[in-house]
């Protein structure tokens, strides 16, 4: 991963082959970045899986061709004491149909280019929900320990 900072903004490079939870995760813990939002990335991902929210589960989808990244955002926060990565994205094959939705996870393939902003001087929570059986963004500060 190559990165580059001004101010609170990021723009990160994954490279091929690269874990995108892994490396968005690392960074994170790496620079010390407890609350971020990922503006938004452009790419293409050997292999995805794609969730959608039925009301009590994600129903996936596993993506095993590689696929232009054509959107991804979402935040970064933290839960349990680690960064928690919540992404969402639109794909396009090689009919270049679009596909998309609550990203679960993905690998790089040749680049993955990355735009987010970091709050330096906040703590984004993600703590369960149980009526939802989902963690929510919670946008309060959570003290720096």
């Amino acid at each position: 991963m190559q990165t580059t900072q001004d101010g609170s903004r990021w723009v990160l490079r994954l490279d091929d082959g690269e874990d995108l939870f892994e490396a968005l995760g690392g960074f994170a813990r790496e620079k010390g970045i407890r609350a971020a939002v990922v503006h938004f990335g452009i790419g293409m991902f050997a292999r995805a899986s794609l969730g959608y929210w039925d009301g009590s589960q994600y129903r996936s989808h596993d993506l095993d061709l590689p696929h232009e990244v054509v959107a991804l955002h979402g935040t970064i926060a933290e839960a349990d004491g680690q960064p928690s990565i919540h992404l969402h994205a639109g794909l396009a094959g090689p009919d270049h149909r679009l596909v998309g939705g609550h990203l679960l996870r993905a690998t790089v393939k040749v680049v993955q280019e990355i735009s987010l902003e970091a709050f330096p001087d906040r703590g984004f929570g993600r703590p369960m929900v149980e009526s939802f059986g989902l963690r929510i963004l919670d946008l309060e500060p959570v003290p720096r320990s």
